[in-house]
C-alpha cells in the first residue's frame, strides 16, 4: 500500500508529487499522459519566472523535476475510486488496482472538441482551446472563435481588443449572459455567424481557414484566418468518482479551501474541481496544497 497516490499528470498532479516526494512520502502517480491541457498551448506568456514559454517546454522543466525524486509513475487511466479498509483502492483502464492510504485526484478536464476534419492535426498549430493563454499569440490576426456560452463570449471580449477581425461562430443563438453579449455586439471588428457549423479547419502546417456552413439554408462560406479557438466547454475528468463524492452542476469534484473532499484522506486539486479560474499557475499551487494536506493527515493515523 503506497502512502500517497496521486490521478493526474498535469500541473497539479505533478506539483503534488515533488512537495509530497520532499516530505519523504511513497509515492505513486498514475496518468494517462503527462502535461494535461498544457500540451495544448502552443505559447504561454502568464507564468510566473517566464517571459515566454511553449506549453511543452513548460511541462519539460516540470517532468524533470519529478524525476529527481523517487516517484513511481504508472502510465494509465483510472477508471474508479473506491474506499477501503485502512484507505483507498484505484482501479485502471487496464485492469490494474492499486492501493493507498490517501489518494489526491488532480485528473483535470478535457476540452470539447469540435470533431471537425482538420481539427486534431492542427491543434497547437492555430487550433486552441484556451483564449486567455493563447490570444495574444494572434495580435492583428484574423481569428475565429466557436461557441456561443460564456467562456466563447470571454474570448471574442479578449480577441476583438488585440485582433484584426474576429469571427464568432455558433451552433446556436448567443446564450452568454447577457452584459457579456452586450460588451462585444458592436464591436467593429467582429462578424457574428449564429446558426452555423464548423465544418473543415483548413491548413497543412498551420491553420489557414475554417469553412462554415449555414444551418438553415445550407450554404457554405470560407473564412481565411490564422486562429481557430474552440471555446464550448470543458469535461471534468470525474467519472471516476462518480456516486461516491459530490460533484456540482458541471461535474467538477466540490472541494474546500485546503482541497478537502467530504471522505477524509481524499483530496482533489486542479481544474477538475470546483475551484474557480483554470489556470496552470492556480492548477500547481492547488497541487501543493493539497499535497501538504494529504502529509498532514497521514502524519494523524
Amino acid at each position: 500500500m503506497y502512502e500517497l497516490i496521486i490521478i493526474g499528470g498535469g500541473p497539479a498532479g505533478m506539483t503534488a508529487a515533488v512537495y509530497a516526494a520532499r516530505k519523504k512520502l511513497n509515492v505513486l502517480m498514475v496518468s494517462k499522459d503527462i502535461g494535461g491541457q498544457v500540451l495544448l498551448t502552443a505559447r504561454i506568456e502568464n507564468y510566473m519566472g517566464y517571459q515566454y514559454v511553449e506549453g511543452y517546454e513548460l511541462i519539460q522543466k516540470f517532468e524533470e523535476q519529478v524525476k529527481q525524486f523517487p516517484i513511481e509513475l504508472v502510465e494509465d487511466r483510472i477508471v474508479a475510486v473506491s474506499r477501503l479498509n485502512g484507505g483507498f483502492e484505484v482501479k485502471s483502464q487496464s485492469g490494474k488496482s492499486f492501493q493507498g492510504k490517501a489518494v489526491i485526484i488532480a485528473s483535470g478536464k478535457r476540452s470539447r472538441q469540435l470533431n471537425a476534419p482538420g481539427e486534431e492535426k492542427l491543434i497547437g498549430r492555430g487550433v486552441s482551446y484556451c483564449a486567455v493563454c493563447d490570444g495574444p499569440v494572434f495580435a492583428g490576426e484574423k481569428v475565429a472563435v466557436v461557441g456561443g456560452g460564456n467562456s466563447a463570449l470571454g474570448a471574442i471580449a479578449d480577441m476583438v481588443k488585440i485582433a484584426e477581425h474576429v469571427y464568432a461562430v455558433s451552433l446556436t443563438p448567443l446564450t452568454g449572459d447577457p452584459v457579456l453579449i452586450d460588451r462585444v455586439k458592436n464591436a467593429p471588428n467582429l462578424t457574428i455567424y449564429l446558426e452555423h457549423q464548423v465544418q473543415e479547419i483548413q491548413g497543412a502546417d498551420r491553420v489557414t481557414g475554417i469553412v462554415i456552413k449555414d444551418l438553415k439554408t445550407g450554404e457554405m462560406n470560407n473564412l481565411e484566418v490564422r486562429g481557430v479557438f474552440v471555446e464550448i466547454g470543458l469535461i471534468p475528468n470525474s467519472d471516476m468518482v462518480k456516486g461516491l463524492l459530490k460533484l456540482n452542476d458541471l461535474g467538477e469534484i466540490q472541494i474546500n479551501c485546503i482541497c478537502e473532499t467530504e471522505i477524509a484522506g481524499l483530496y482533489a486539486a486542479g481544474d477538475v474541481t470546483n475551484v474557480p479560474e483554470k489556470q496552470i499557475i492556480i492548477a500547481a499551487g492547488e497541487g501543493a496544497k493539497a499535497a501538504l494536506q494529504a502529509h498532514h493527515y497521514l502524519q494523524r493515523l
